[in-house]
């Protein structure tokens, strides 16, 4: 298994990680558990971004800027109902 490979199972992990953190912050009554839980979020949010810039530095991960044209696009058809 390739670092590459590695990393990006390593990076989806923690993205659904942090669905289960914000559905448990959101949820809780608890204030408490509701801290555990942001704090929990907000640890496993720092190690995506680390992730990501870890994966970007290595050119494991790009991001395409999309064309303002583009953008203005897609908002139309949103507007439009299509």
């Amino acid at each position: 298994m390739s670092d590459q490979l590695i990393m990006e199972n390593y990076l989806l992990l923690l993205k659904s990680t942090v669905e289960v953190y914000v559905h448990g912050t959101l949820e809780s009554s608890n204030p408490d558990v509701r801290k555990s839980l942001k704090n929990g979020l907000d640890m496993i949010m720092q190690a995506q971004a680390d992730t990501y810039d870890t994966m970007t530095e290595y050119g494991w991960y790009t991001v395409n800027n999309v064309q303002a044209n583009v953008i203005q696009q897609t908002i139309s058809n949103i507007q439009n109902g299509n």
